[in-house]
C-alpha cells in the first residue's frame, strides 16, 4: 500500500497529537502509586468504558480477526458477543467486591484468599501472559503494518545500504522500536491516567474509521446503497452467485475452506453464530462453556484489563464502563467482523486473508482518509500496548518488588511520602524493562509461523482456566485453602500443555483451543475441591467478607444511579437484549 502526502501528514499528526495529550495528562499526578498506577481512583464511566475496549482492541483485531472472519464467517463475532456472560458477572458481582476490598491488583486479593504463593504465581504469569501474548504479538503486526505501508524495507535497502536479504528483518525491527518508544513514552511518564485519557481519544477514531470502512465497503457492493451491498454479502456468503456481484464461484470457496473448518461435513454455514461440534475453532458448547475460563480470566480479573474498574470514581463509574464497553461489544462485530465477510464478496480466492484490511482501505478509502485509517489502525496498537505497559509495571512494582523483594508486608500501614515516590519510580523503571524486553522479543514472533490472532487466543488458552477456577471456588466456596490453590496452577497449566501437544492428536475433540480452556477448568475446579476436603481449613482471616462473597453483605443493588436513565440496570438490560438479538439474527435458523 503507499499513501500520498496528505495522508502520511494526518498519520504524524494523529502519533505526534496522541504522545502529546499522554504527556499533558500524566505531568501533575504521578507522586503517589494510587496516582501513578490507578489514576487517583477518578477515572469516570466514558474512560473506564473506552480504556477498557481500547486496551482490547489491537491489530489482532484490525488484521488477525479480520482475515479471520474471511475465512471462518460471522462464528469469529463469538469472540465479542460472548462477553455477555463475563461482563454480567463483572458488573454485578467483581465490581462491587474487588471495590469494596480496596485492592491495587488481582494477585493482591489471592494472597489474601489463599497466600502469598498464590501471589507471586499470577503475578509472575500475568507478566508472562502479558509480555508473550499481548505484547510481543501486538508489536510485531504493528511493525509489519507499518512496513506495508511505508515500505520500510525498501527504504532501508535503497537509501541506508542495507542488503536486499537483511532489510525484512531490519525493517521489522525499526517498525517495533518507533511503536514501542511512541506508546511507552507517555505510559511511562504519566502512568494510567495519560493511558486512559489517550485511549478515549484512540477508540474514538478506531470507531470512525472501522465504520467507515464498513460503510464504504456495503456501498461498493450494493452500487451506492449500502442496504444493497448488505443483500450482496450475504448472498455471496451463503454461496449464490448472482448477477452484479463483483465476482463468482462462491459455493466453490466455501466448500474449500470447509474442508479444514469442520472435516467431513458436506457443508459450512458462514453465516451462523452456532457451529456444530466438529468445527475446529468454535464449537457450539464453548457458546455456554467459554465463559467460565477464558472470558472471566481475561475481563474480570487480568489486570491488563480491571485495573480500568479498580480506577474508577465510585461502584456506579466502573458499573456504567463496562455496560458502556458492553454497548461497543455489540458494534464491534461490524468493525472487525463484517469487512472479512464483504472481502469474501469481493473476492473468495484471497491468497492471504490477513492483507482484508489494508486491501479494504486500499481500495475503498479516497486520499486523505487513508492516514486516518491507519491511524486507527495504529491506535489500537498503541492503545494495547501502553496498558500492557501500565498493568505489567503495576504487577512487578507492588506483587513482586514491593511484596517480595523490598519484604513489605501485605498489613503495612500506609506508605510515607518518599516510599511512595520511590514505588513510582520504581514502576517507570519497571516500565521501560518490561518495553524493551518485549521490543527484543517482537522480531522473532513471525518464526512462529501462525497468525497473530490464533498465536495469542492459544496462549490464553493455556494461562486462563488455573487462575479462572481459583478466583470462582475461592469465591464461592469458603472451604477452598491454599494447597488447593497451589496445586492448581501447575497441574492446570501441564495438562493444558499436554492437551494441546499430545493428547488432542488422538482425541481430535480437544483440540479446538476452546475447548482445551473449558476442559482445563473443570479439571482444576475438581482438583481444588478433591485436595481441599482432604486437607485443613483455611485460617479464618481467609475467609471473611472481604475474601469470599458474602451475598448479604454485597451491595448488588447498591449504587445502580438515579434518575431511572442513570440506572444501571436498565442500560445492562439493554446491553443483554442487544446481544441476543445478534444471536437471533445469526443464528443460522433464518
Amino acid at each position: 500500500m503507499s499513501l500520498a502526502w496528505l495522508d502520511v501528514v494526518v498519520f504524524l499528526a494523529y502519533f505526534v497529537g496522541i504522545i502529546w495529550l499522554g504527556f499533558r495528562v500524566g505531568a501533575k499526578y504521578r507522586t503517589t502509586s494510587e496516582e501513578y498506577f490507578l489514576a487517583g481512583r477518578s477515572l469516570p464511566w466514558y474512560a473506564v468504558g473506552a480504556s477498557f475496549i481500547g486496551s482490547n482492541i489491537s491489530t489482532e483485531h484490525f488484521i488477525g480477526m479480520i482475515g479471520f472472519a474471511y475465512v471462518q464467517g460471522i462464528c469469529v463475532a463469538n469472540w465479542e458477543w460472548l462477553n455477555i456472560w463475563a461482563f454480567s458477572i463483572l458488573i454485578w458481582v467483581f465490581i462491587p467486591f474487588l471495590l469494596a476490598t480496596r485492592v491495587f491488583t488481582a494477585p493482591e486479593f489471592l494472597e489474601r484468599r489463599y497466600n502469598g504463593t498464590c501471589r507471586l504465581l499470577f503475578a509472575v504469569f500475568t507478566v508472562l501472559a502479558n509480555v508473550l501474548a499481548f505484547l510481543a504479538a501486538v508489536l510485531y503486526a504493528g511493525a509489519l503494518g507499518l512496513d506495508a505501508i511505508f515500505d520500510i524495507q525498501g527504504w532501508l535497502h535503497r537509501s541506508v545500504g542495507i542488503s536486499a536479504q537483511a532489510a525484512p528483518f531490519a525493517a521489522l525491527a525499526l517498525g517495533v522500536v518507533i511503536l514501542g518508544v511512541s506508546a511507552g513514552s507517555y505510559s511511562i511518564f504519566g502512568g494510567l491516567r495519560a493511558v486512559a485519557w489517550t485511549d478515549v481519544v484512540q477508540v474514538a477514531v478506531m470507531v470512525v474509521g472501522g465504520v467507515l470502512v464498513t460503510v464504504l465497503g456495503l456501498c461498493s457492493l450494493g452500487g451506492g446503497d449500502p442496504a444493497a451491498g448488505w443483500r450482496a454479502m450475504i448472498a455471496a456468503n451463503q454461496g449464490h452467485d448472482l448477477a452484479g456481484l463483483p465476482s463468482s464461484g462462491y459455493a466453490a470457496a466455501i466448500a474449500q475452506q470447509a474442508k479444514e473448518i469442520v472435516p467431513g461435513a458436506a457443508h459450512y454455514d458462514r453465516l451462523s453464530l452456532i457451529q456444530p461440534l466438529g468445527h475446529t475453532k468454535v464449537p457450539w458448547p464453548t457458546i455456554f462453556l467459554i465463559w467460565l475460563s477464558v472470558s472471566v480470566w481475561y475481563n474480570c480479573i487480568n489486570q491488563f484489563m480491571i485495573q480500568r474498574v479498580l480506577a474508577a470514581k465510585d461502584c456506579w463509574h466502573a458499573r456504567m464502563g463496562i455496560v458502556f464497553s458492553g454497548f461497543m461489544k455489540i458494534l464491534l462485530p461490524f468493525i472487525i467482523v463484517i469487512p472479512g465477510l464483504i472481502m469474501f464478496a469481493m473476492d473468495p480466492r484471497l491468497p492471504d486473508p490477513d492483507k482484508t484490511y489494508p486491501i479494504l482501505v486500499q481500495r475503498l478509502i479516497p486520499i486523505g482518509l487513508k492516514g486516518l485509517l491507519m491511524a486507527a489502525l495504529f491506535g489500537a496498537i498503541q492503545s494495547t500496548v501502553d496498558s500492557v505497559l501500565n498493568s505489567t509495571s503495576t504487577i512487578i512494582t507492588l506483587d513482586i518488588y514491593g511484596r517480595f523483594i523490598r519484604r513489605r508486608p501485605a498489613s503495612e500501614a500506609k506508605a510515607s511520602e518518599a516510599d511512595e515516590r520511590r514505588m513510582v519510580r520504581i514502576g517507570q523503571l519497571m516500565t521501560g524493562a518490561v518495553l524493551l524486553f518485549a521490543m527484543l522479543l517482537a522480531p522473532f514472533i513471525g518464526l512462529l509461523k501462525q497468525g497473530v490472532f490464533v498465536y495469542i487466543q492459544n496462549l490464553f488458552a493455556h494461562f486462563a482456566p488455573p487462575f479462572s477456577a481459583l478466583f470462582i471456588v475461592g469465591l464461592l466456596w469458603k472451604r477452598a485453602n491454599a494447597k488447593a490453590a497451589v496445586a492448581a496452577i501447575p497441574a492446570g497449566l501441564a495438562l493444558s500443555v499436554l492437551i494441546d501437544l499430545v493428547i488432542s492428536r488422538w482425541v481430535p475433540a480437544l483440540a479446538p483451543f476452546l475447548t482445551r480452556a473449558t476442559v482445563v477448568w473443570f479439571f482444576c475446579v475438581a482438583l481444588m475441591v478433591v485436595v481441599s476436603l482432604l486437607t485443613e481449613r483455611p485460617p479464618a482471616e481467609k475467609v471473611t467478607g472481604e475474601t469470599t462473597l458474602n451475598w448479604r453483605k454485597l451491595n448488588i443493588l447498591g449504587d445502580l444511579g438515579t434518575p431511572w436513565y442513570r440506572n444501571v440496570a436498565i442500560w445492562w438490560g439493554l446491553f443483554v437484549v442487544g446481544i441476543l438479538a445478534c444471536y437471533a439474527v445469526f443464528s443460522g435458523a433464518w
